[in-house]
C-alpha cells in the first residue's frame, strides 16, 4: 500500500466525520449501538471476503506454484490484514471477539512450531514445542506427550495451538499464514523482510529445504481454518442470523452498549496499540515483538488499527469494495451534548491518526520500517515511536473525556500493565 493510498483515506474519512454530524441533532444512544453492531458485522465481512479472496490465491498457486503467483498469495494476505485490523477495536469490549481472537490474530510466536528456522533461531526459554518443525514430522514428542501429525488439517492446527501450555506456540492465523508466505526475517533491525522461496512449495526435485508438499498441505489448512473461523464471527454480528452475539448485545441497555464501545476504543488505544505493540518492542528494542514481523508489515497493522478505532468513534467505515458505511457514533452524542467538547476530541484523534500515518510515511517513503525505527542508536526512530506512543496515549484521555460527556463514567480502559 502507497503512502498516497492511506492520505487519500485520510481525507475521505475526514468528508465523513463532517457528514456524519448530521445525526448529531436527534441521535439516540440505542441507534449508535445498532450502528456499532452495523460497522462489527462490515468490517467482519470484510475480513471473511479477503480471507476468501486469500484461499483462492493459495489454491492457485499451490496447483501451479511460481514466483508471479507466491507474489500474489502475499499481495492478498497484506490486503486481508486491511479490514481485520481494523475489527479488533471489537475485542476488547466484547467477550465473545477476544476469546476467540486468539486462534486469529496471536503473536509472537515460535515459529520453529511449524517449519524450519535459521541455526541461530531465538525462541522463548521453557518452551519445549519451539523446534518441534511440524511440517518436517509427522510424529512430535513435546514434554510426555507424544502427538500424530501425520495429516495435516485445520482441526489438528486448532488443536495445536499454545500446544505444551506455550502461548508462544502459535499454530494457526494470520501470523502462522504470513511465516509460511515470508519466512523468517533474518535482517534484525536492517532493512528486508523474509526472503522464503517459492520453490520451497514445488513438490518433486525442485523443492527447497525439503517437505514441500506437508508445507502446502499447512498452508492450505491454516487458510481454511482462518475462513471458518471467520464466517462465524461474521454470523455473530448479523442481522440476518437469529440466537447470535448482535441480538444479546442489542437487548441490553444502550449504556452498557455505549460502555462496551468506549471500553474498546480506549483498551486499543491504550494498553494494546501503545502498550503491547509499540512499548513493549520499543523499550526492548526488540523484533521479536513486532506485530507483522515476517513481511515487515508493522506499520500498516498499526494504522489500521487506529482506524478501527476511528471508525467507532464516529461511525463510519470505508469498506474493502470502496464503498462507505455512515451512521451515528459516539462522535454524534458528544456533539449533541457538548460541540465544543467534540470538536476538541476531534482534533485529538486528527492529531493522533496523523501521528500513526507518519509509521506509514516513513516506511514507504523512506524505507524505514518499525523493526528499523526500534533500533537501539535510531535515536530519530525510537522518538518516533515514542511520540506515537505519547499521542495514544493522549487520545485514550479524550476516549475518557467523550465517556462521561455521554454519561458513561469510570471507563478505565485496560492498559496490559503498561505504566505511562
Amino acid at each position: 500500500m502507497k503512502v498516497k493510498t492511506v492520505l487519500a483515506r485520510t481525507v475521505a474519512t475526514a468528508f465523513l466525520v463532517t457528514s456524519g454530524s448530521v445525526f448529531a441533532a436527534d441521535v439516540t444512544k440505542q441507534q449508535v449501538v445498532e450502528h456499532y453492531a452495523d460497522l462489527a458485522h462490515a468490517v467482519f465481512s470484510d475480513s471473511f471476503s479477503t480471507a476468501n479472496s486469500l484461499d483462492q490465491a493459495i489454491e492457485a498457486f499451490l496447483a501451479d506454484p511460481t514466483a508471479a503467483k507466491f507474489e500474489q498469495v502475499k499481495q492478498k494476505w497484506l490486503a486481508s490484514r486491511v479490514p481485520y485490523q481494523q475489527s479488533e477495536v471489537f475485542r476488547f469490549g466484547n467477550a465473545i471477539v477476544d476469546d476467540w481472537e486468539g486462534q486469529l490474530n496471536a503473536w509472537p510466536l515460535d515459529e520453529g512450531l511449524i517449519d524450519y528456522v535459521s541455526s541461530d533461531y531465538q525462541y522463548e526459554l521453557g518452551n519445549e514445542g519451539a523446534t518441534a518443525n511440524i511440517v518436517a514430522n509427522t510424529e512430535l514428542t513435546i514434554g510426555a506427550t507424544k502427538l500424530d501429525v501425520a495429516k495435516i488439517t485445520p482441526q489438528l492446527i486448532a488443536d495445536l495451538n499454545e500446544v505444551g501450555g506455550s502461548e508462544a506456540n502459535v499454530a494457526s492465523g494470520y501470523h502462522a499464514i504470513e511465516f509460511l508466505l515470508w519466512g523468517q526475517d533474518l535482517n534484525g533491525t536492517n532493512a528486508g523482510a523474509g526472503e522464503r522461496a517459492y520453490t520451497d512449495f514445488v513438490v518433486g526435485k525442485e523443492c527447497t529445504n525439503g517437505h514441500c508438499d506437508r508445507r502446502g498441505d499447512y498452508l492450505r489448512a491454516a487458510a481454511d481454518l482462518l475462513i471458518t473461523d471467520l464466517e462465524w464471527m461474521e454470523k455473530q454480528w448479523s442481522a440476518e442470523e437469529t440466537g447470535n452475539y448482535r441480538q444479546e448485545l442489542l437487548k441490553d441497555s444502550a449504556d452498557n452498549g455505549l460502555r462496551k464501545m468506549l471500553f474498546g476504543m480506549g483498551s486499543l488505544s491504550l494498553g494494546e496499540l501503545a502498550g503491547e505493540r509499540m512499548k513493549v518492542a520499543l523499550e526492548a528494542n526488540s523484533t521479536e515483538d513486532e506485530h507483522d514481523c515476517f513481511s515487515d508489515n508493522t506499520h500498516n497493522s498499526h494504522y489500521y488499527n487506529e482506524q478501527g478505532i476511528y471508525n467507532v468513534y464516529t461511525g463510519t467505515y470505508q469498506k474493502a469494495d470502496g464503498s462507505k458505511l455512515e451512521g451515528p457514533g459516539i462522535h454524534a452524542l458528544v456533539a449533541k451534548n457538548d460541540q465544543q467538547a467534540a470538536d476538541e476530541i476531534q482534533q485529538q484523534f486528527g492529531k493522533t491518526r496523523a501521528q500513526v500515518g507518519q509509521l506509514v510515511t516513513v516506511a514507504e517513503k523512506d524505507n524505514q520500517h518499525f523493526d528499523q525505527l526500534i533500533a537501539a542508536g535510531n535515536t530519530q526512530g525510537n522518538a518516533l515511536v515514542n511520540e506515537t506512543i505519547i499521542s495514544l496515549v493522549a487520545q485514550t484521555a479524550s476516549i475518557e473525556r467523550a465517556a462521561k460527556l455521554i454519561g458513561i463514567d469510570s471507563l478505565n480502559p485496560d492498559t496490559a500493565d503498561h505504566e505511562f
